[in-house]
Parts: C-alpha cells; structure tokens; sequence
C-alpha cells in the first residue's frame, strides 16, 4: 500500500487541496470556482442540497471525471498526474447510488472488489462483520434491503485498508442504529489516521460528528470551518428557555431590560429569551442574579440547518 503519510516539510500542509476547481457541462455550471483544504486525519463534512456539485467534486477529487479548469492535488500529487495512480490506491469510494451484482452473495461481492482493488481475500469476512452483515455473508444481494445494500457498499469502501475515505451520503436507507454504528466505525478510523470526506444534505445527522464541513450551493463554497465558526460568522441569535414560576415572569423580564434582547415570550412555565450572542453571557449573568428563582436553564446554539439556510438564502 502506498504511504500518503504527509513528509516532514509538508506535515502542517493539506491533505487535499482544490484551486479554483470548475466543471462545466456546456451552460450548466456543476462546480464553479471551488477552493477547498482538508487536513491529513480529519473528517470533513461537505453539505447542500441535492444538485449543488457535491457528487461531482468527489468525481473529480477521485479522478474519474476531469475538471474544466482548477487543479486538485492529493498529498502533493496531482489527481490528473501519473503520481496519482500510487495515492489511488489508498482511497477507498462510496458513491451516493451503490450499484451491485445481483446474483452475487454478499462474499462474492466483496471478494470480487478484493481482487479489483489487489486486497488480501482475507479482510472480505472481517469487512463484513464490520458493518454487521456477517450473518447475510452468503445471501444473495438481489435478498438485501436497501440498508443492507448500502452497509456492503461501504465494507467494499473499506477494502484494502484506505487512509482516505470518500462517502457520498453514506447513510442513505440506514435506520438510526446502523447510522449510530456507522459513525462509531468512522470515529474508530478517525483515531487510527485515516482522512474522511463525507456528503450529505442530512444537516442534523453530521452536526456533532464532522470536524470541519464546508457548505456547497450552485457549484460554489459559500463558508467552511466548524460548525461553532459558522454560527459566529452568521451571527444568529440564540434562544434561551428560562423556567421560572409564572410569578416570576416579570422579574425575568425587568431584570434583562437594560440588555440587548431581541425578544422576550412568557410560555407556560418558563420564559423564552431571544438575544445576539454577544449578549450571551450578559444575560447568563443577569439571571443569575435572581436570587434562585431560575428553576431550569437552557441555551439553544442554532443548528447546523440555521447555519446552512443563513448562508444559502
């Protein structure tokens, strides 16, 4: 297996790079001006809506289609250049429709990719007790549900030990436990070096699980960094729930008067307190203040999804 281990001088440099990557198909613009870095061990989150060039940049990132203009290098080498073919060989690829042999088991199916990809027979089985399909090892695929299908299309992805991962929407046709697991195998690669990228326009699904994501609309990058950059960089409010008794809603509201509140709404037992996040802490402290009145308090941050749609609209 190749080494994509970053070399000395090149350890604080990204994995991946893109450079002004297009990809034109006569008037429509699938990827349009993408620059994008991801750093050795990560895993990386690429979100939007159906159509925005997600599957295309894999594409191109993987080599298999080439850009209009804009180069993407992998580790230093570019995915256009006779260095690749070494870098290939330790990336293993998800594609967002699995397709696969209906009349194979779902052994045959893996150690066919073995022999595809020049993997050891030996990892088909552990690959398939990996993603919980050991016991449908010698089924028909034509007999798998679409999960099912799904969890063998990422133990083929995970064939030959790949220190670079690209899954696009690996978690289609998953129920929650498979999802659960899935990303516990993710986490488990992730301590063990390997790079993943990961599509998906399922926004609460990767909010806590990505390192970094970047936002794709209309071909383009509209933002990237952690999901806690991008709310600061959107600068949506938060949402305070206070729980207090109902006479104390006054008190509640008298005692953040003075401060930068964009809202305040008495509910049944708490009270709802819209404010900008350079307020936060101000009122934290204000209700503090209260002499114990404050029963219960939670902060809600935005969700990924108001992140997405702040920049996206």
């Amino acid at each position: 297996m190749a080494d994509i281990s970053p070399t000395p001088d090149k350890a604080d440099a990204p994995l991946i790079v893109a450079r002004g990557v297009r990809k034109f198909y006569g008037p429509i613009h699938a990827v349009d001006g993408v620059d994008l870095d991801i750093r050795a061990g990560e895993l990386f989150g690429l979100i939007g809506h159906n159509g925005a060039g997600k599957s295309t940049l894999f594409k191109m990132m993987l080599g298999l289609i080439p850009a209009t203009s804009g180069e993407i290098r992998i580790n230093g080498a570019l995915v256009t250049g006779r260095d690749f073919r070494a870098v290939r060989r330790s990336v293993g690829y998800l594609p967002e429709n699995v397709v696969l042999y209906d009349n194979l088991t779902g052994l045959e199916t893996l150690q066919f990719f073995a022999r595809l990809k020049g993997a050891s027979p030996a990892e088909t089985g552990p690959a398939l007790e990996r993603v919980g399909l050991a016991q449908a090892a010698r089924r028909r695929v034509r007999e798998y549900s679409k999960g099912m299908r799904q969890r063998l299309g990422f133990a083929q992805a995970l064939l030959g030990k790949p220190r670079i991962l690209f899954l696009d929407e690996p978690t289609t046709g998953l129920d929650p436990e498979a999802i659960r697991s899935f990303y516990a195998i993710l986490r488990q690669l992730r301590s063990e070096g390997v790079t993943t990228v990961i599509t998906s326009h399922i926004l609460a699904e990767i909010q806590e699980r990505v390192d970094r994501l970047a936002i794709m609309t209309a071909g383009k990058i509209q933002a990237s960094g952690t999901v806690q950059d991008l709310r600061e960089q959107m600068d949506l409010p938060l949402w305070f729930s206070v729980r207090v008794a109902k006479a104390d809603f006054e008190t509640v509201r008298n005692a953040l008067a003075h401060l930068q509140i964009d809202a305040i709404e008495a509910m049944d037992d708490h009270v709802k307190v819209k404010c900008r996040r350079e307020a936060k802490m101000a009122v934290i402290e204000a209700l503090a203040g209260l002499d114990g009145r404050v029963r219960d308090l939670t902060v809600r941050e935005p969700s990924l999804e108001d992140v997405f749609f702040g920049f996206s609209d």
